[in-house]
C-alpha cells in the first residue's frame, strides 16, 4: 500500500498543512493589529468582539438545532460554567496581546508567542497525563534561549519607533501566552471530551458577551474618537476574518492531534511576520532578532524529533490527584476521581430483562 494510504501519515500531513494555514491566519491578525495601532485605533476589546460574535453566530446555530444532551440549553446547564471560565481567560489573553501592539513590534510579539509551548507542555503533563522525553525538554529549553534574545534585543533597542516601551510590550506578551497556554490545554480536553462545535459555539457566545461588556464600559470613548478610513476598515476586516478562520482551524488540529502540536505547527507564523515586517512596515531588525528566530525554529525541530506519549495506566493525572486530595467532597471534581475498571454498575448493566439469572439449585437429588 502507498504510504499516503496510511491513516497516521494522512492525519499528520493534514495537521501540518493546516498548521501552515493557521500561521498565515496568525500573520494576518498580526498585520491587522499593527495597522490599527499605527493608525491610532486603540480598542482591543472592540477589536476582538466581532470574532467572538461570528463564532457565536455560526457555531451557536449548530448547537441550537441539535437534539438531546448536545443541545445548546442542555450543554449550558451541564457544563456552561466551564466554557464561561475559559472564555474569560481567552478574551483577556486576546485583549492583552492586542494591547501589546501599542508598545512593541510585530515580530517581537510573534516570537514571544512561542513561550506558550513550555506552558502547554507543563499543563499537558499535569492535566492530560502527557509524558515527555529528554529531547522534548531540550527543545523547549532551546526555544527559551531564543525568547531571551528577543527580550534582550527589545530592552536595549534605541530605535523604538511607534512603540513607546518595548520591554513592557514583551512582558504583556508573556502574560498573554500564559493565558493562551491555559486556554489551549482546556480546549484540547473539551474538544476531545465533547466536540469542536460545542467548544467554538460557547466560546463565541460567552466571549462576545464578555468583550462586548468590556468595550462598552472602557472603550466607548476610544471608538467614538476613531477617525474611520479605508485603512482602518481593511485592517479591522483582515483581523476579524483571520481570527475567525484561525479559531476554526485550531479546533480541528487540536481534535486530531494536540494543543502542543498546534503551537509547534504555527511557529512558522514568525517567518511570515518577519517578512511582513520588512516588506510592509519597513522594520530594521537587530541581528538578535534573526538569531532568535533560528534558535526558536531549531528548538522546535529538536522537540519534534520524537513523539510524546500519554500515560496508559488507570490512574488519573497528577493535577487530578491533587484536586481529589484537596476537595474530596465537591461534585465538580468527579472527573478527577479514579474509577474501578469493573464495578457493580457494569454487572447490572450487562444483565438484560430477558436474561434473568436463575438461582442454582444446591439441593442434592438422588436418582435411582
Amino acid at each position: 500500500m502507498p504510504c499516503c494510504d496510511d491513516e497516521n501519515v494522512w492525519r499528520t500531513t493534514q495537521a501540518l498543512g493546516m498548521g501552515q494555514l493557521m500561521s498565515l491566519c496568525l500573520c494576518g491578525t498580526a498585520i491587522g493589529s499593527q495597522l490599527l495601532s499605527n493608525n491610532g485605533y486603540n480598542a482591543p476589546a472592540a477589536q476582538n468582539f466581532l470574532n467572538y460574535f461570528f463564532l457565536a453566530f455560526v457555531y451557536g446555530i449548530v448547537l441550537i438545532f441539535r437534539n438531546g444532551d448536545k443541545n445548546l440549553i442542555s450543554v449550558m446547564r451541564a457544563r456552561g460554567w466551564k466554557y464561561f471560565i475559559i472564555a474569560i481567560i481567552d478574551v483577556e489573553a486576546n485583549y492583552i496581546i492586542v494591547y501589546a501592539y501599542q508598545f512593541t513590534y510585530l515580530t517581537s510579539i510573534q516570537l514571544l508567542d512561542c513561550s506558550t509551548i513550555p506552558i502547554v507542555m507543563v499543563l499537558s503533563f499535569l492535566f492530560l497525563s502527557t509524558r515527555y522525553l529528554i529531547s522534548h525538554i531540550v527543545g523547549v529549553a532551546v526555544c527559551m534561549v531564543g525568547l531571551a534574545c528577543v527580550i534582550y534585543a527589545d530592552a536595549t533597542s534605541e530605535n523604538q519607533g511607534d512603540g513607546p516601551n518595548p520591554l513592557l510590550g514583551d512582558l504583556m506578551c508573556i502574560v498573554s501566552t500564559f493565558l493562551y497556554g491555559i486556554s489551549n490545554v482546556s480546549q484540547e480536553f473539551l474538544v476531545k471530551e465533547h466536540d469542536r462545535f460545542e467548544y467554538l459555539g460557547f466560546i463565541g457566545i460567552f466571549g462576545s458577551l464578555i468583550s462586548g461588556v468590556q468595550f462598552a464600559i472602557f472603550e466607548h470613548r476610544n471608538i467614538a474618537e476613531v477617525n474611520w478610513n479605508w485603512t482602518i476598515i481593511f485592517a479591522y476586516a483582515l483581523f476579524t476574518i483571520s481570527m475567525f478562520a484561525f479559531y476554526s482551524m485550531v479546533s480541528i488540529v487540536v481534535e486530531k492531534t494536540s494543543a502542543l502540536m498546534f503551537n509547534l505547527a504555527a511557529l512558522t507564523a514568525d517567518f511570515y511576520s518577519l517578512l511582513a515586517g520588512i516588506i510592509i512596515f519597513h522594520y530594521t531588525f537587530k541581528p538578535l532578532y534573526l538569531i532568535s528566530f533560528f534558535i526558536v525554529i531549531a528548538g522546535s525541530i529538536i522537540y519534534s524529533i520524537k513523539k510524546t506519549t500519554v500515560s496508559q495506566s488507570g490512574d488519573r493525572s497528577i493535577a487530578c490527584k491533587c484536586i481529589r486530595a484537596i476537595c474530596p467532597c465537591f461534585d465538580c471534581c468527579h472527573e478527577c476521581r479514579p474509577t474501578s475498571p469493573y464495578t457493580i454498575q457494569d454487572v447490572v448493566g450487562e444483565r438484560s430483562p430477558s436474561m434473568s439469572v436463575e438461582p442454582r439449585d444446591t439441593s442434592c437429588s438422588v436418582s435411582d
